[in-house]
């Protein structure tokens, strides 16, 4: 099981850097966390959140790896499960979100807002994404200190969302407050 936990971590950073080459060569910065931002309150909580989700990676990486299986057969099923769900919404996020899609609060791009398709369901399905794979991954190769990792990263990217839904209220204005008001966080419609 634990092979199964390395390809979902390869899938899963795959389409990420993926994405963000494919990007690139349309010229578009796709990773913003922390970047050229003034010193304040989102540059700090995006710095955190990248050292979160690197840490947490690093952290699977290691307990897929070498730290002996500690969970019953059912709950490593369970993550697997977890961690392919968080493979196929995080391709399909970023597939839907086209050229619009950034790693972080781009406040100089002019990009689209996107509510169709996956979006139409869940206002920050990639986020989904991240916090299944990290769960699956936990169930998989459980070890306190992956735990702690996990929920760190989990609620480093909470807050992240928190910023960006502020943002995109202010660049988006009624648009966004709109469709906020009919789609979840995370999942379901209101």
């Amino acid at each position: 099981m634990k092979i199964i936990g390395v390809l979902i971590l390869a899938v899963f950073y795959t389409v990420y850097f993926c994405k963000m080459i494919l990007q690139k060569r349309k010229g578009i910065q796709t990773d913003q966390i922390a970047r050229g931002k003034q010193k304040t309150k989102i540059f700090y909580i995006e710095l955190v959140m990248k050292a979160a989700t690197y840490s947490v990676a690093a952290a699977e990486v290691f307990s897929l790896f070498f730290v002996p299986p500690y969970l019953p057969q059912p709950f490593v099923a369970a993550g697997v499960v977890l961690g392919l769900i968080g493979d196929i919404l995080f391709t399909v996020s970023v597939v839907t979100m086209k050229d619009s899609w950034r790693a972080g609060i781009a406040e100089n791009d002019k990009t689209e807002i996107i509510t169709s398709g996956i979006y139409s369901i869940s206002r920050n399905p990639a986020f989904l994404a991240f916090d299944c794979v990290y769960a699956g991954l936990l169930l998989i190769a459980f070890n306190w200190i992956l735990m702690a990792f996990s929920v760190f990263a989990v609620t480093m990217l909470h807050l992240q969302i928190l910023q960006e839904e502020a943002f995109l209220s202010k660049t988006f204005g009624e648009e966004y407050d709109v469709y906020k008001s009919k789609v979840r966080r995370y999942l379901g419609r209101k």
